[in-house]
């Protein structure tokens, strides 16, 4: 079962649990350690548009990499590891890059960001999976 029903659905489920579960961390648990760690490089407020493009480009990739093969496969567990592996390598292009490039770039910071980036990815690409195939069962 492909198409555009697919992906739409894959889409809205991937997205949702990433975006719930990324407010909590950056809100709740990362805030403090963002603070204290990157301090004067922080802005006091996110800017929207940035933020909202990653989030649709972010989303995208999980999906088209680990949420549709984990349909092709039948599998849960496709989402799983290729969400792992696209949140290792997404978020240590970031961290590993800012570490090469920025004078001061805490390595806790991409310790905590890797493993995050690995986890959330993991979890949203298998949430969306299994969310998507409820629903496209549900309205079949």
């Amino acid at each position: 079962m492909g198409g555009v029903k697919q992906f739409l659905i894959s889409y809205v489920a991937t997205g949702v649990v990433f975006l719930a579960i990324d407010a909590v961390w950056l809100g709740v648990v990362a805030k403090t350690l963002y603070r204290r760690e990157l301090g004067s490089l922080l802005l006091d407020n996110y800017r929207l548009a940035p933020a909202a493009i990653f989030y649709l480009l972010y989303v995208l990739g999980v999906v088209v990499l680990a949420v549709l093969p984990a349909f092709t496969a039948d599998r849960w567990t496709t989402a799983l590891l290729n969400g792992a592996l696209l949140g290792l390598v997404a978020y240590a292009t970031y961290d590993l890059t800012n570490q090469a490039t920025l004078r001061d770039w805490p390595s806790v910071i991409t310790l905590v960001d890797l493993a995050w980036g690995t986890v959330l990815t993991a979890v949203s690409a298998t949430a969306g999976y299994l969310v998507a195939a409820a629903v496209l069962r549900w309205t079949a």
